[in-house]
């Protein structure tokens, strides 16, 4: 599936940016816990234990600020200086939980920034690049990923 060449209309994401970002996290960490469970288990992710992490949406104006416990993903508010922040356009999250580019060519097209504490930037990519199956791929109907 090709992903078109979108963004954000500036007015829209200035709007979400206004929103209160703690209902996105709640949402955001169910869909986290609901994908990855079956894939990666929160104890083994101790690095992440107890930091405070951000995804930011940069071109829709969403962050979503959550940490990782011992069993599940949980949704915090913002915090004014996260351990790790990994920011990009909605569109390259997108491609990268489909497996349609990598971490690696958006970093180093400046398309993927991390903020913060890079070790843990590393320990999330490399956990992410050692799943078998896009992320995504769990969602779609009549996928393998779904029934596993």
């Amino acid at each position: 599936m090709k992903i078109p060449q979108l963004t954000f209309p500036a007015p829209l994401a200035k709007m979400f940016s206004l929103l209160p970002q703690y209902p996105h996290s709640v949402l955001f960490t169910g869909f986290l816990n609901a994908a990855l469970s079956a894939h990666i288990k929160p104890r083994d992710l101790q690095a992440l234990h107890g930091k405070q992490v951000c995804i930011r949406l940069r071109d829709a104006g969403i962050e979503f600020h959550f940490s990782v416990t011992p069993t599940a993903f949980v949704a915090r508010r913002r915090s004014l200086h996260p351990d790790l922040t990994i920011s990009a356009d909605a569109r390259d999250f997108l491609l990268l939980g489909l497996r349609q580019e990598d971490a690696d060519t958006l970093f180093f097209n400046r398309r993927l920034t991390l903020e913060g504490d890079t070790e843990l930037g590393l320990f999330v990519k490399n956990t992410l690049d050692a799943l078998e199956i896009p992320v995504l791929d769990i969602f779609r109907p009549g996928s393998k990923a779904a029934h596993i």
